[in-house]
């Protein structure tokens, strides 16, 4: 049963189901969890730590008159495939990560589409966009500047405040049995301490699919595998694409919080641009971290301007 039917669901997006998309290097398969539904231009939306594809129930209704929609779940978050471990976190890196969001993509009959993705989701959009620069239109990367600049600039600011990062990388079990010792409590002080307002912007029933979806030990361990992944094999992969020149050659926006980290630590757009062939635009808004439950109408309104849609 689909977790938000009794919550009204997305208006104007069926229900969530799983899509074959692709297979793991150990050949097993890989299932993506997915929302599709709206009528336009397809539009693909990703969602980031510690969340699933639920962050935009909000934002989704007010874009699907105007796109077709697809909200996915990034492998090892929510209801897709907890990947197998791989050598070096290979299974869940962010280039495989975005190739399975092409193939889901291709899927569902659509070889061009624009993308927004906020978190982790994004450093997935920001591997897609350079991996198949084909198959992304217009780009839109919410709350992130690129992993190599910030790995690359650590210092104790960023250390503290993305002190997550060196701890989920850690071997495993220890973070996985470290968070699951009070796994409620972990969730709650991410979600409520890199946004405003505490918890109260996280609808109950998203906030209840986060639990669910939390809870879980092998989401869990996947979670950790995703940041392994980033301080390792990732970094090869950012690493070798500007050595080769690679840019996004799509035009791309970026948005963040004007009361978050990233706002406090960097200037987004200087960072960006010389990592993009197309125009870069953006802006921050009043907002934390978590912008499309904080201000859902406002991200919306970012959205249909970039995109093309009617804000």
């Amino acid at each position: 049963m689909d977790p938000w039917q009794a919550h009204g669901g997305f208006a104007g997006l069926g229900h969530a189901r799983l899509h074959r998309v692709n297979a793991t290097a150990a050949g097993e398969p890989i299932e993506i969890n997915a929302r599709a539904g709206g009528a336009g231009p397809p539009l693909l939306l990703l969602h980031g730590f510690p969340q699933t594809h639920a962050m935009w129930r909000r934002v989704a209704e007010r874009l699907a008159p105007h796109f077709t929609l697809v909200c996915a779940d990034l492998r090892g978050y929510g209801d897709s495939t907890k990947p197998a471990d791989a050598a070096g976190h290979a299974e869940h890196s962010k280039r495989a990560m975005a190739a399975d969001m092409r193939a889901l993509m291709r899927a569902l009959g659509h070889e061009r589409f624009g993308v927004v993705a906020h978190d982790r989701g994004a450093r997935v959009a920001h591997r897609l966009a350079l991996d198949h620069p084909e198959a992304v239109t217009r780009l839109l990367l919410v709350d992130i500047v690129p992993t190599l600049d910030m790995v690359e600039r650590a210092d104790s600011a960023f250390a503290t405040a993305y002190y997550h990062w060196f701890h989920l990388i850690q071997p495993a079990p220890l973070p996985e049995r470290m968070i699951a010792a009070d796994w409620r409590f972990y969730l709650h002080r991410k979600l409520a301490g890199w946004g405003t307002g505490g918890l109260a912007p996280f609808e109950p029933a998203a906030l209840a699919e986060y639990e669910r979806a939390f809870a879980d030990p092998a989401t869990l361990h996947a979670m950790c595998e995703d940041y392994r992944a980033s301080a390792g094999i990732d970094l090869e992969h950012d690493r070798a694409s500007r050595a080769e020149g690679a840019r996004i050659a799509c035009p791309l926006h970026v948005l963040w919080g004007e009361r978050g980290v990233i706002h406090r630590l960097y200037e987004p757009l200087d960072l960006w641009r010389p990592r993009c062939d197309g125009p870069v635009t953006g802006r921050a808004l009043p907002t934390g971290h978590y912008l499309a439950e904080e201000l859902p109408g406002e991200t919306a309104d970012e959205v249909l301007r970039f995109f093309g849609g009617a804000a």
